[in-house]
């Protein structure tokens, strides 16, 4: 069912993971490692967040929550255990610990044009962008417009039946369209270490920091940022293919010949038919149109919105 219908969609997110980063210098340890300003963000506030290898291409990509005992880093199931340990080795004598805190949460997304009234039945109000509003443990983040994330402990079923009673069910694709059509990046294991985050457009989403000093990947990020040397940028787009296009798949350009002249980053259904996916691709390509998904000759792309459309040609 599309997102557009009547009735807010809600869907279990127990594809994705939650990892708990608390103790006395989580702060100061994220601020370390990721692309945004985590000591800048305050109670009850989230953020879009990237993490780097050394070569300032993404690992990861989620969404950040400050609570009361720390932080709450909401990402896919499938590469969480890998980044949870990895950040851990990081960890040295920092009083920090990283733990997946995955089952202590229930985890829904609420969508669509009546989701507000959903939240608010839940929380007794709706939280601005990225604000987090709790009530009697419930927690509800607005992730962009007519998107929310619902946090619920473990077990209570009350805000499971307060969405089945306003709402009908929504499935993984149909969260994923929303996020993808909003613009949102999701890194997955067949992407990792694709992008720089620029790339992704993670700074035009807030996800990057330029002020806030150090962080693993920091300089090739800031060297893609001042030094103007960004040749690919993410655009939303659309085909009409016989299956859904792959996380990692290569899309092609004439300008480019047999050469890939994009990837894959996340793609679902799209209301109207076919699917939407977003891709990250040469600037050039994106410009000059007549992409095609998985081969020179395979399903024309149709390029819906992308970042470079108004700038100026180098």
């Amino acid at each position: 069912m599309p997102p557009e219908s009547q009735a807010p969609l809600f869907t279990d997110l127990s594809s994705n993971a939650l990892l708990a980063i608390t103790g006395d210098d989580a702060a100061r340890f994220l601020q370390g490692q990721l692309t945004n300003d985590v000591e800048a963000l305050e109670l009850g506030q989230a953020q879009w967040n990237g993490w780097c290898s050394p070569k300032g291409r993404l690992l990861a990509t989620f969404l950040l929550l400050r609570r009361p005992e720390g932080f709450l880093a909401m990402l896919p199931a499938e590469i969480a255990p890998a980044i949870a340990r990895r950040l851990a080795m990081y960890v040295l004598r920092s009083k920090v610990k990283v733990r997946d805190a995955s089952a202590e949460y229930e985890r829904f997304g609420v969508m669509g044009a009546e989701a507000l009234q959903a939240v608010r039945h839940l929380t007794g109000t709706a939280p601005l962008p990225l604000q987090s509003f709790e009530r009697d443990s419930i927690v509800s983040v607005a992730l962009a417009e007519d998107l929310y994330l619902v946090l619920a402990p473990q077990g209570d079923a009350r805000a499971a039946g307060i969405l089945e009673a306003l709402g009908q069910r929504g499935s993984d694709a149909d969260w994923e369209g929303m996020l993808i059509r909003a613009g949102i990046p999701t890194i997955v294991a067949a992407t990792q270490e694709a992008f720089v985050p620029q790339m992704a457009n993670f700074e035009l989403l807030g996800g990057v920091s330029f002020k806030k000093g150090c962080y693993t990947g920091q300089e090739i990020v800031a060297r893609t940022q001042y030094r103007g040397i960004l040749k690919r940028r993410m655009a939303l787009a659309h085909v009409d293919a016989p299956a859904v296009p792959a996380p990692g798949q290569s899309v092609y350009s004439p300008a480019f010949g047999d050469q890939s002249a994009g990837t894959v980053v996340n793609a679902a259904p799209s209301p109207e038919g076919g699917y939407d996916f977003l891709v990250v691709a040469q600037i050039e390509s994106l410009r000059e149109g007549g992409l095609r998904l998985g081969s020179t000759d395979g399903a024309p792309v149709s390029i819906r919105s992308h970042p470079a459309a108004d700038a100026p040609a180098r």
